[in-house]
């Protein structure tokens, strides 16, 4: 299993003779699945060259704080965003300083004060470097700050000493950045999720739909990517942006959804967010349908049932861990319960829809999951993007236990 599936790592390489270890690292890192992207420092670019760590990792390695190619030469805020986590790897005594004190004068210590990711070190210096107090005194602020230090290593260094400094081995660190991702409950699964409505067609102007929005299903395939996830995402009309490393499949009507989830089978998990549009015209007109005088003041229409996707689905050889969601204006639980056995589900999110707070393009959710054995746990209102983690977090565990 590629345990750092899709996962963004920043290797800040610091001037020490362990950057030689840093091209073996890349190589660890991408086996399991990450993209890397290099950051050096001055120093660095001393011990081994930009273009090895180019060739190694696939991505132009950054240099310089101000980067005229850089969006608004602004690479430390680009790169602060793109990363998952940050991995200074060799973190030298002056690194580890500069860190310390807040100081950002290159392009890695600024970055590392502009992420939100987490940061990891892995410290590699002479033996008397490590043991000076004030180097001691560094790691320990860093510690107590969060920031993962990785080693150092007991052993013969390049200098002729014997003691602690030695940089981990490569294999070492990468199991070691790998343990920051434990959150990644779904990595190396095939997350298959739909979202929005659906439009059923009357005539090329005129078709039937609902009031989804598709914030929940999108909220639902970036807390899946993050959790490690191939997502692949088959969404109604919406205008809402991909969210990012998810396969995003665009469909119109109930059919179309049906026929693109069944050709992106098979998957680990299937969440049925979209709200499907349950009838269809018999027949589409033609043309545009125009006034009939002789008709009154009435239109009639002749619907025919959709394909139930979801139990479609779940009734497959292959049938992934199915969970559904039921969207009520009444008798919520009760009906939820109905569409669970019905549809032959492992678990059903019943959502309130006539709570305006909590209904169709609203930007906060509250939710009640039942599981088989018709137990209720329920999610107090929040953001959809924090419902939809809770979410994946809570499939997830019950994913494990199936």
């Amino acid at each position: 299993m590629q345990r750092l599936y899709r996962k963004r790592i920043v290797l800040g390489v610091g001037g020490g003779i362990a950057a030689y270890k840093s091209a073996e690292l890349i190589r660890r890192l991408r086996d399991q699945g990450a993209e890397v992207q290099v950051v050096m420092t001055q120093a660095g670019r001393e011990f081994i060259t930009p273009l090895t760590l180019q060739a190694l990792s696939g991505h132009p390695v950054h240099l310089d704080l101000l980067d005229p190619a850089a969006e608004a030469a602004m690479g430390h805020i680009e790169l602060a965003r793109w990363a998952d986590l940050v991995l200074i790897a060799p973190a030298t005594a002056d690194l580890m300083a500069r860190l310390a004190q807040g100081i950002a004068n290159d392009l890695l210590t600024t970055l590392a004060l502009a992420t939100d990711a987490p940061l990891a070190l892995a410290p590699a210096m002479n033996q008397a470097m490590w043991r000076d107090p004030a180097t001691q005194a560094n790691a320990r602020l860093l510690a107590e700050r969060g920031l993962s230090l990785f080693g150092p290593a007991e052993g013969s260094q390049a200098c002729g000493d014997v003691g602690p400094g030695r940089m981990l081995e490569p294999g070492e660190i990468a199991e070691r950045v790998a343990g920051c991702f434990q959150g990644g409950r779904l990595t190396g699964r095939h997350v298959l999720i739909t979202a929005g409505p659906t439009q059923e067609n009357i005539d090329p102007v005129r078709y039937i739909t609902n009031h989804s929005s598709g914030k929940m299903g999108f909220a639902l395939a970036e807390a899946a990517a993050e959790a490690g996830a191939r997502v692949t995402l088959v969404s109604g009309p919406v205008h809402l942006p991909t969210p990012d490393r998810v396969d995003r499949i665009d469909v119109v009507s109930a059919r179309d959804m049906l026929a693109a989830c069944e050709a992106a089978m098979p998957c680990d998990l299937l969440i049925a967010a979209a709200a499907v549009a349950d009838y269809r015209p018999e027949v589409v007109a033609p043309q545009k349908l125009k006034k009939d005088p002789s008709s009154g003041d009435g239109l009639l229409l002749q619907l025919v049932r959709n394909p139930d996707i979801l139990a479609t689905l779940a009734q497959r050889p292959d049938r992934p861990f199915s969970v559904g969601f039921a969207a009520e204006t009444e008798n919520l639980l009760e009906y939820a319960t109905r569409k669970l056995k019905a549809k032959n589900l492992d678990l059903i999110v019943a959502n309130d829809v006539a709570n305006p707070g909590i209904g169709f393009n609203s930007e906060e959710n509250a939710v009640t999951v039942i599981d088989r054995a018709q137990q209720e746990i329920r999610f107090a209102q929040t953001s959809k993007g924090k419902i939809a983690r809770q979410l994946i977090a809570f499939i997830a565990d019950h994913m494990d236990q199936a």
